[in-house]
């Protein structure tokens, strides 16, 4: 091979994209967490329960600033809002007039919205494997340390490094799918979003009231 034929080769691999030479999912996962501080999305969810019965359809937008703040809003099939403030975790549904309040920190593995926008300590809490190439997304499977977590397992999807899919199995065995459109990493955004203030004659059940 000549001198000239190994430089054209190199300039070749050079002018190759990045996603060429496309990462791990797992490098993927920590390169997404060491550089995202907030994001913004689109959703799509479905529930499918273990009996088996027709799976539960949802949408709505996310938006999260770490450590602990984020809104899930759902728009269909009807509104609800979960809001972190970085202490609470509140929970609005607009039909009952109704507010849940719980402390964000045992609330944290109770839904996606908490576990996307925690400490960064994904691999403190998790063990994470390869999961493989699926519908044209890289998973990292993420196995809960802690038994007594609302998780038994996990699953997070990247493309291009950013982040697309979820698929949770919580301890009823129900499973949770998540689909990510529009994705905006590290978006100003404005830090009303992450307060609640609880609607007049809202009826209000909080674990404080409770103790």
């Amino acid at each position: 091979m000549t001198s000239r034929f190994r430089s054209c080769i190199a300039a070749a691999v050079l002018a190759l994209p990045v996603s060429a030479f496309a990462a791990g999912a797992i490098d993927q996962l920590r390169a997404f967490v060491e550089s995202t501080q907030s994001g913004r999305a689109t959703f799509e969810q479905q529930v499918t329960a273990k009996s088996g019965r027709k799976p539960q359809n949802a949408s709505g937008t996310m938006a999260f600033s770490r450590p602990g703040k984020f809104r899930w809003t759902y728009d269909k099939p009807y509104y609800q809002l979960l809001v972190g403030d970085g202490e609470r975790l509140w929970v609005h549904d607009r039909d009952l007039n109704q507010v849940t309040v719980k402390r964000l920190g045992d609330a944290l593995a109770s839904t996606p919205a908490a576990l996307l926008a925690g400490r960064n300590e994904l691999e403190k809490n998790f063990d994470l494997t390869e999961g493989g190439a699926e519908d044209g997304l890289d998973w990292v499977d993420a196995k809960p340390k802690a038994t007594e977590g609302g998780f038994e397992a996990v699953r997070i999807g990247f493309k291009d490094g950013l982040l697309r899919g979820m698929v949770l199995r919580d301890s009823f065995g129900q499973t949770t799918k998540l689909r990510f459109t529009a994705f905006e990493r590290n978006p100003a955004i404005d830090p009303g979003q992450f307060r609640f203030t609880p609607p007049a004659g809202a009826d209000v059940i909080s674990d404080d009231a409770k103790k």
